[in-house]
């Protein structure tokens, strides 16, 4: 059994992967723009992903943009039957990097198309909307309309399945009135855990939840007890934060990224570390603590 291979499996839409995929935020350039440092080394670092295992790739067209899509494309096309390319849509780039919502019928039907071109795809396995009342976090807002038009290039065929990001609780439950829902994906980590009920209701429900940012994301996770209990396992504190997710709850879907190989030899071996319940009461009071 490989090490990927140990951390199990979930459904995603009509698929089961393994919870450890690979998150391609980080092949693009500084602040997720651009072309990156070393595309060689990008290249490299998709095929030894695969290769390890790994069965489910997180992307999107606006990372770069376009960057991460066309590298994976370069990298893995033709793709395995058993991979697994989730992306997401509802935000674009401007010239100077920032991000806005991008929600209306012509964007959306243009960011499939774009997907499916730059990845070179007939269809889209699981597309996930990007919720953007908020960029930094999930924030009220109606869905409805966004989501009626993925609904729609969903019954053309463009798309399989459908998810949403940094989203609340309540436009998940509003969302399945319009269609089903098959995954959530927000920012979740030691750390970060406003979504703790969600999970549990999700896992509940059979639904897969990706937290992104799972080790802090551009604020790296620190923390005394998580250095301490890396050392007591001879692990790194990252590897114990991916560790602890994993051990979290079974419904969640673990996409870390990283643009060196060396790097995700280090997220892969996460499966092999056993957690105790003592170390995962430990590692819970990180985010009482930063609550105090």
């Amino acid at each position: 059994m490989s090490t990927v291979e140990k951390s199990g499996s979930f459904k995603l839409g009509d698929r089961t992967v393994k919870r450890l995929g690979y998150g391609a935020m980080q092949l693009a350039g500084k602040g997720v723009f651009g072309p990156p440092r070393d595309r060689d080394e990008a290249i490299a670092v998709l095929r030894e992903a695969v290769e390890s295992g790994v069965d489910h790739i997180d992307t999107s067209d606006f990372y770069g943009p376009h960057v991460t899509n066309q590298i994976i494309r370069e990298a893995l096309h033709p793709y395995g039957d058993d991979l697994v390319i989730v992306t997401k849509v509802g935000a674009l780039r401007g010239a100077d990097a920032s991000w806005y919502q991008a929600f209306s019928k012509e964007e959306l039907t243009a960011a499939i198309h774009s997907n499916l071109k730059n990845l070179d795809l007939d269809v889209i396995e699981v597309v996930n909307l990007r919720a953007m009342f908020d960029v930094h976090g999930p924030a009220e807002g109606s869905l409805e309309a966004p989501l009626t038009v993925l609904a729609e290039l969903q019954r053309q065929g463009l798309i399989k399945h459908i998810g949403l990001s940094n989203a609340t609780a309540k436009q998940v439950d509003d969302g399945r009135r319009i269609t089903e829902i098959v995954c959530v994906q927000n920012q979740y980590n030691l750390a970060n855990r406003d979504d703790d009920a969600l999970i549990d209701k999700l896992a509940a429900e059979g639904t897969a939840y990706v937290p992104f940012f799972p080790l802090g994301g551009f604020s790296p996770l620190q923390s005394s007890t998580l250095s301490d209990v890396a050392a007591q396992l001879g692990a790194t504190p990252l590897q114990v934060a991916l560790a602890w997710l994993l051990k979290r709850a079974p419904n969640i879907l673990l996409i870390p990224g990283t643009s060196s190989r060396g790097h995700l030899r280090e997220n892969l071996a996460v499966a092999d570390i056993e957690l105790s319940d003592d170390v995962m009461a430990q590692l819970d009071g990180i985010a009482a603590a930063k609550g105090a």
